[in-house]
């Protein structure tokens, strides 16, 4: 080895800036097997006391991106895009974007991960589609994404194995809240992916990892830096996550509200973050349109038009999923159960990461990994921050197969959302758009 791994924590301690052969030889060796866990955890926890530069943290992705396989994607036309969402309760914008993308022409390759916690996962909701396959090969990966236009399917284990082995430590070791090991986290398995340009959607607001605005916006730049650094443009969205994202919040029924926005309608706010998502995609590719009206207008044609729906369509088909089922998506749980507020007043504020956990004591979620999930509990949401509500009127409506479960889950919602006289300031769904 080239250097000491005792003397990299003395330096880190000490706020000092490791060298790129020193990070990149520690994650070679530590993807290798050949450093101590309890090595590794000290250095991650001076880490998290000391922070990293900019420089430190890009040669951190770096090392992690090139741990393991890269994707090359050189043999698909134009530039292509990726998405990335830092997670949170009824998101499933990632569902109708690369349709949308890919009937606009812009080629859009992602890999996301499963649900864990209050956060739902992109590969669990599409899994609910009967015979979906998310576990393609590169060469299916690569095959889809030119036959259709788009492909979003599980994260490979040879993407990125280091970020893997560091997560798990940081998720044991108090160091996951980090903004340096965060960003270069995400970054990493965006650049192992190979596409040219980054969207990221920094999520802030109870229901986020980032609650705190600030913080969320803190993290964006950083991202951003790293994109710049590395060589890939990357531009940055922060939206809302003050309540759920749309309507529905669960596996099967969010796909059925991704179909509902592919058919030209869906939740408002929903619809507008797709939109804003979208243009910002589109202006980074080879098919930007002159202004941003025009772009938002091409994405609105491909919604009504019914040319982003038969995209998804198509690439539910090529990763063998029934797409019959698509026409009449059905949720087999045994019980729902209507909410209703038990004071009138106005949605004043709402806890979403407790309606996410809601939806995991309904059985849609995971409390740890390797946990199974009923892909067709969840929640609908029939009242939004803001509106007017009272005890006649339900507010949500629960589904599970469990109904010893109802009566927690339906107090644990209840608790979710304060109720007020007073008619709040509701949060716009787009915060900020970072582009350098």
């Amino acid at each position: 080895m080239k250097y000491r791994m005792y003397d990299l924590i003395e330096k880190k301690k000490h706020g000092g800036e490791l060298t790129e052969d020193e990070i990149r030889s520690m994650i070679t060796d530590y993807t290798a097997g050949q450093l101590p866990d309890y090595q590794m955890a000290a250095l991650l926890m001076a880490i998290w006391f000391k922070g990293m530069t900019d420089r430190e943290t890009t040669w951190l992705t770096l090392a992690m991106a090139q741990s393991g396989e890269q994707l090359n994607l050189k043999m698909v036309k134009g530039i292509k895009l990726d998405k990335h969402s830092t997670g949170g309760v009824g998101d499933k914008t990632s569902m109708i974007l690369g349709p949308v993308l890919a009937a606009l022409k812009v080629p859009t390759a992602k890999m996301s991960g499963r649900g864990l916690g209050f956060t739902g996962g992109t590969v669990d909701k599409l899994e609910s589609i009967p015979g979906f396959r998310s576990d393609l090969t590169q060469d299916q990966f690569l095959q889809v994404l030119e036959d259709v236009g788009f492909v979003d399917v599980a994260q490979t284990a040879e993407l990125a194995p280091a970020d893997k082995l560091l997560y798990s430590l940081r998720d044991v070791t108090a160091t996951v809240d980090c903004i340096p090991l965060i960003a270069s986290s995400i970054m990493s398995k965006k650049l192992a992916a190979g596409a040219d340009r980054i969207v990221l959607d920094v999520k802030c607001g109870s229901g986020a990892f980032m609650q705190d605005p600030e913080k969320a916006r803190a993290l964006a730049a950083q991202m951003i830096r790293i994109g710049r650094l590395a060589g890939r443009e990357t531009v940055a969205v922060i939206s809302d996550m003050n309540q759920p994202l749309g309507t529905a919040v669960g596996n099967i029924i969010e796909v059925e509200e991704a179909l509902e926005v592919l058919s030209g309608g869906g939740e408002e706010r929903l619809h507008r973050l797709i939109i804003d998502l979208a243009v910002e995609m589109l202006q980074l590719s080879d098919q930007a349109r002159a202004t941003r009206e025009e772009a938002a207008a091409a994405v609105e044609q491909v919604l009504t038009d019914g040319s982003a729906k038969d995209r998804f369509y198509r690439f539910v088909e090529a990763c063998g999923g029934d797409t019959r089922f698509l026409d009449h998506p059905v949720r087999t749980c045994a019980y729902e159960q209507p909410v209703y507020p038990e004071q009138e007043g106005y949605l004043y504020s709402c806890n979403t990461a407790e309606v996410g956990l809601t939806s995991v004591m309904l059985g849609a979620g995971r409390n740890k990994k390797g946990d199974p999930i009923d892909y067709s509990a969840g929640i609908r949401i029939l009242a939004g921050l803001g509106e007017r509500v009272s005890p006649e009127k339900p507010i949500a409506v629960l589904y599970s197969n469990h109904w010893e479960v109802m009566p927690a889950a339906r107090e644990r919602l209840l608790n979710a959302y304060t109720i007020s006289e007073e008619k709040p300031e509701v949060p716009p769904v787009i915060h900020e758009i970072l582009r350098h």
